[in-house]
C-alpha cells in the first residue's frame, strides 16, 4: 500500500521551508465575477489584493453599529466564541458572527464578496471562519507574523492551498493603528514551524500565539527577500489574502480604533480531513466542518 506523503510538513523538530505546490488563483481567467483579469493576476503574483471601497459608507455605519453590539452584549462575551485581551479582560476578536448575526451572514453572501472567493478558488466555496477584530486605541495587541495556512493544515485539516481571506476594515486604517502587514510574494514558499502542538492549543494562541510561530531568521530572510507591505485605507475597503502569505499586525497604542471583519472562504474541493499535526481538531467555531457551499 502506497502512504501519501504530506507536502507541507509542520510542527516538527526543525524549522523547514517547502516550495508551495498548489495554484495561487484556481479559477480560469474569464470566470464571470467582480474581478478583472488584471486583479487576478496581481493576486498571483503578490498573494493578496486591495479594494479601495468593497462596501459603501452606509453599510459600513450598519456593520459598525453590528460590531459594537455584539461587543456590547454580557451574553456574546460569555459565550465561547469571544476571545479577550489578556491584560484588559476587552474583547478582542468574535467569532462565527455570520452566525451570530444576520448582518454579517448578509455580507458573507454578497457577491462583492463571496464572488471574488469563487473567482479566486475556481469552485463554489464554504465558509471556514469568520469573525470581528476589534483593535480599540491605547494598548490592543496585535497578531504576531504567521501564515494562516500553517495553522488550518496543522490544527484543522485543510489539505492544501486553496482557501482565501477578506479584512474588511469598518474604521480607518492609519500607518500608526495596528494595520495588516503582509510579506509580497511569500506565498510561494510554505514554512513549516518546528515545536508540537499542545492539546486546546487554540485557547492560547487566540490570544497570543506559541506554536506555530516563525524563528527570528526565517522572518529576517523573508523580510529581506519578499519586503513588508503595511495597508491603510478608509472604512469600507478590503484586503484580499492568500491563506499561506507571511503576515501579521502591530499592537495599537494610537487613540484611533481598528476594527475589521474578517471571513475565510474555503474550497468545497479542499475540505477538512483530520489534522495534520495536532492531536485533536480545533472548535467548529474556528475551523468549520460545515462545507455547505455558500449561496
Amino acid at each position: 500500500m502506497t502512504t501519501l506523503t504530506d507536502p507541507y510538513p509542520t510542527r516538527g523538530t526543525t524549522e523547514v521551508a517547502v516550495p508551495r505546490q498548489d495554484p495561487v488563483v484556481w479559477g480560469a481567467p474569464d470566470t464571470p465575477g467582480p474581478l478583472p483579469e488584471t486583479g487576478l493576476r496581481a493576486f498571483e503574483r503578490d498573494g493578496f489584493l486591495t479594494v479601495d471601497q468593497l462596501i459603501t459608507d452606509a453599510e459600513v455605519a450598519v456593520y459598525r453599529r453590528e460590531l459594537e453590539r455584539l461587543v456590547a452584549d454580557p451574553a456574546v462575551r460569555a459565550d465561547e466564541r469571544s476571545v479577550v485581551e489578556p491584560g484588559s479582560g476587552e474583547i478582542r476578536s468574535v467569532f462565527e458572527v455570520h452566525r451570530l448575526s444576520a448582518a454579517f451572514d448578509r455580507l458573507v453572501r454578497d457577491e462583492r464578496v463571496v464572488g471574488r472567493a469563487r473567482q479566486i478558488l475556481g469552485s463554489d466555496v464554504y465558509v471556514h471562519q469568520s469573525r470581528i477584530n476589534v483593535k480599540p486605541g491605547f494598548g490592543a495587541g496585535g497578531f504576531y507574523w504567521h501564515s494562516d495556512f500553517e495553522t488550518w493544515h496543522a490544527e484543522d485539516g485543510l489539505p492544501g492551498m486553496r482557501t482565501v481571506s477578506v479584512s474588511i476594515a469598518l474604521t480607518e486604517n492609519h500607518d500608526t493603528n495596528g494595520g495588516l502587514m503582509i510579506m509580497p510574494g511569500s506565498h510561494r514558499t510554505f514554512l513549516g514551524c518546528a515545536g508540537a502542538t499542545p492539546r486546546d492549543n487554540y485557547k492560547k494562541s487566540l490570544q497570543m500565539q506559541d506554536a506555530g510561530t516563525p524563528s527570528d531568521e526565517a522572518l529576517t530572510t523573508m523580510a529581506s527577500q519578499f519586503g513588508i507591505k503595511l495597508f491603510t485605507g478608509r472604512a469600507g475597503s478590503a484586503t484580499w489574502f492568500d491563506c499561506n502569505c507571511m503576515h501579521g499586525s502591530g499592537d495599537n497604542i494610537t487613540p484611533f480604533p481598528r476594527s475589521n471583519v474578517f471571513i475565510v472562504f474555503n474550497s468545497v474541493e479542499n475540505t477538512a480531513v483530520e489534522p495534520f499535526a495536532a492531536p485533536v481538531r480545533r472548535p467548529e467555531f474556528i475551523g468549520a466542518r460545515d462545507f455547505t457551499p455558500v449561496r
